[in-house]
């Protein structure tokens, strides 16, 4: 089958069997390796994505389902100055993270940031719960996600709200 969907801002299409999973397809078909494939069942979060505003795991979502979606990855979204509020967020905050959970950690902050811009401390432990990593404390990730807030509405209206 061919689908076609808008990946990291731009139409594509790309034909493949209707059951290959869409990690393998970022992968193979256009080698994004951001979105690792760890698991492949949905448990520990290391193939996030962003697909149609909410963040999703990759290896969970077949082929067919992508059809006429929107889906940003992590290569995407490292062109978005929302990219380097996080990452000056994470650093501001002293976030380090292993390796195998950023992208999901990232893609987490950006999905949560961009539907509340002032998330509480239950709303982004809950902005979280998906990734199943532990190497950062939940405290260090809450003030992370309080200070890229805040570098966000500072880039974009001047002020901290």
């Amino acid at each position: 089958m061919t689908i076609g969907f808008i990946l990291n801002g731009e139409d594509v299409a790309v034909r493949v069997d209707a059951n290959i999973r869409l990690i393998d397809i970022l992968r193979r078909n256009f080698s994004l390796i951001g979105a690792k494939a760890g698991c492949l069942c949905g448990r520990c979060g290391a193939c996030s994505i962003i697909f149609n505003g909410v963040v999703v795991k990759s290896c969970l979502i077949p082929a067919f389902c992508v059809h006429e979606s929107e889906i940003i990855t992590i290569e995407g979204f490292e062109q978005d100055a929302g990219y380097e509020d996080i990452i000056a967020g994470f650093s501001q905050a002293y976030v380090e993270t292993c390796g195998y959970c950023k992208t999901g950690k990232i893609l987490a902050v950006e999905a949560l940031l961009s539907k509340n811009p002032r998330p509480s401390r239950r709303e982004i432990l809950l902005g979280f719960q998906g990734l199943k990593c532990r190497c950062t404390e939940h405290e260090a990730l809450i003030n992370a996600v309080s200070i890229t807030a805040d570098r966000r509405q500072k880039r974009l209206y001047g002020r901290s709200s």
